[in-house]
């Protein structure tokens, strides 16, 4: 136990260690504490002494170049002053010089401008009395115009009245002789008219063909053929045509449309490039009265038209085949080259076929030949070894042919010794006959040879 004793009152405490070590962990923490608190404040008071001594030092560091500073800014203000007041001097020189020059260049354009209003005004003036007088001309003339424009208009108006008069003559004439007309005889009038039309410039197409289609082999006709040939007789152009009209008071009208499938068939039967109805049916409708309609989107090459347009269209279609004859006639004569070149062609095939095939057959038959020679060669050669063989043979037995001898023969034989010794006195005796002998002799040394062999 340790005994602490109070400071104030003098009584004392008895505290274990533990407590006691606590006791003096606060005192000495408290000290610690104390000890820096007075460190920092003195530390900061050391701070601040040396940042004034600084800032002191710095102030007068500034104020000295501060009072430098200052003295050279007012030796070049006071220089800056002496230049601006020469510089000022030098320019309002220059500007009353300037200024002068301007003076007397705008007296000089005032003048010029004062010249140039007194002839403007004159000439302005002129070209007002110009225009005044063009005016009155212009005013004059429109006068005249008017007047002949009346005139001009008074004059066309009689003349389209007299047409008009004219006009309604001529329907009346139609309209009376359709009224008189049957219908087969409406559709006659329409067909005399295309072809006394074609007549008059039948001058035009030298080697033109147009007739009535009278062949009816087919179950139908058309009315009229056109046909065009060159000067070398090959067909231009044909047409068929058809005619149609029928009576204004005909209670069921016919439409252009209900003549097209049976125009197309007679134009494919009597072989014709073009088919044309000669229509004056649908009278009122716009779309067959504003000049040749063209209807080949529903069938090929077919055109409607009204009389008027007869003889244009004719020549019309004739220009365009004329002008794509020469087209035609250097086609065909591609074509022709082409055919002539498919012709070639195949008689150099047939030719290369039996050429190939005969060569074929000579060279089937060579190797044939050839193996045959080979087989011939081969026999030949056999028999040629053959005959080589039998030539050694013969040889050799003529060899030994020519050392056989009669001592060789009689040699441990005395028989034969005997015999032979006979043989040649017999021989000695009969020498007269010798020549005739000797063969008979030979005969028979050959024959004993062979049997003795």
């Amino acid at each position: 136990m340790n005994k602490i004793k109070c400071p104030h009152c003098g009584t004392v405490f008895q505290i274990d260690e533990q407590d006691y070590e606590n006791v003096a962990k606060q005192i000495r923490d408290h000290e610690f504490e104390k000890e820096i608190s007075l460190r920092t404040e003195q530390h900061q008071k050391d701070k601040e002494s040396a940042v004034a001594l600084a800032e002191a030092k710095m102030e007068k560091t500034y104020r000295d170049l501060l009072n430098s500073k200052e003295i050279e800014i007012e030796k070049l203000q006071i220089e800056l002053e002496n230049k601006e007041e020469q510089t000022k001097n030098k320019v309002e020189k220059q500007l009353n010089e300037e200024l002068n020059k301007k003076s007397l260049e705008i007296n000089e354009l005032k003048n010029k401008i004062a010249i140039r209003e007194s002839e403007n005004a004159l000439a302005l003036k002129t070209a007002l009395d110009d225009k005044e007088r063009e005016i009155a001309e212009l005013n004059n003339k429109i006068e005249l115009g008017k007047n002949e424009y009346q005139i001009k208009e008074k004059n066309l108006k009689e003349t389209y009245e007299e047409k008009i008069a004219d006009k309604e003559e001529q329907i009346a004439y139609y309209r009376d002789l359709k009224a008189r007309q049957s219908t087969k005889m409406v559709g006659e009038s329409l067909e005399v008219h295309c072809s006394n039309e074609f007549n008059k410039l039948r001058p035009l197409f030298a080697n033109a063909y147009f007739e009535k289609d009278n062949d009816i082999k087919s179950g139908s006709k058309g009315d009229f053929i056109f046909r065009d040939f060159d000067e070398d007789h090959s067909e231009i152009v044909s047409i068929m045509f058809e005619m149609k009209n029928e009576q204004d008071r005909t209670a069921t009208k016919h439409k252009n449309e209900d003549f097209f499938k049976e125009l197309d068939k007679d134009r494919r039967e009597k072989k014709c490039e073009y088919a044309v109805l000669v229509s004056l049916l649908e009278i009122d409708n716009d779309y067959y009265n504003n000049g040749i309609v063209d209807v080949s989107y529903k069938y090929e090459k077919m055109y409607v038209i009204r009389p008027q347009f007869f003889i244009p269209l004719i020549t019309l279609i004739r220009g365009l085949a004329m002008n794509s004859l020469k087209y035609k006639k250097e086609l065909e004569i591609v074509q022709n080259q082409n055919l002539d070149i498919s012709n070639f062609e195949d008689n150099m095939n047939k030719f290369k076929e039996a050429f190939g095939t005969n060569y074929r057959r000579a060279s089937e038959k060579f190797k044939k030949a050839i193996e045959e020679i080979d087989k011939t060669i081969d026999h030949l050669q056999k028999t040629k070894d053959a005959l080589l063989s039998s030539d050694n043979n013969l040889r050799l037995a003529n060899n030994k042919a020519e050392d056989l001898t009669i001592k060789k023969l009689t040699k441990n034989s005395p028989t034969m010794a005997s015999m032979f010794k006979e043989l040649q006195n017999s021989k000695d005796q009969n020498k007269e006959d010798i020549s005739d002998d000797e063969s008979n002799d030979e005969n028979e040394s050959i024959d004993l040879l062979e049997k003795v062999s």
